[in-house]
């Protein structure tokens, strides 16, 4: 797969899951202890991991886990319940409402990339298109790649490459927020 700041070529995901199986990685990577298996979807291995649990709930409230459970492929950035926790005080809770259903949208699809990207295709500089159509800055220093708006302290990729059959996660340790228009 080719990944610059404008294009992303995609493979399916019965290719993916072949290419996973190759790698060495058929079992999944671990999350919290538990497999994430390459069957499942980016949503069904979310489910099972812990740490991922208010995204999960963020997800479902935004209406986006129909979305994530479809054939993509997809790239998410995965925020840890830490991640969510550092946001101001209320910010969550006040996304959750109904009434903001369009906000936490915003912010979820944020994280979101089309198409599958694995850790090695991210390069230092890189800028990703998410899915709500703003760029993401990618950083890579001394192996460590970490995810930002290019104004706010970046996140950094906790656990990557959680292969999945509709795409690809990354958990990280910071909730990324799109810069105001």
């Amino acid at each position: 797969m080719v990944v610059d700041s404008t294009t992303i070529t995609t493979v399916d995901s019965t290719a993916m899951m072949a290419d996973d199986a190759r790698m060495g990685k058929p079992e999944g990577v671990m999350v919290d202890g538990v497999a994430m298996l390459p069957s499942n979807t980016i949503v069904q291995n979310a489910v099972m991991a812990t740490s991922v649990s208010t995204l999960v709930k963020a997800v479902q409230a935004a209406g986006l886990d129909g979305t994530l459970s479809g054939p993509g492929p997809f790239t998410v950035f995965a925020p840890t319940n830490a991640a969510f926790d550092k946001l101001p005080n209320g910010a969550l809770a006040g996304l959750l409402k109904p009434e903001s259903k369009d906000k936490l949208a915003a912010v979820l699809t944020y994280h979101v990339i089309p198409g599958r990207i694995v850790a090695q295709d991210l390069k230092d500089g890189q800028e990703l298109t998410t899915v709500n159509g703003e760029k993401l800055k990618v950083m890579v220093k001394d192996g460590v790649v970490m995810v930002g708006n290019g104004k706010d302290a970046p996140a950094t990729v906790q656990v990557a490459d959680v292969i999945s059959s509709n795409g690809v996660t990354h958990v990280i340790d910071g909730v990324i927020l799109p810069l105001a228009k």
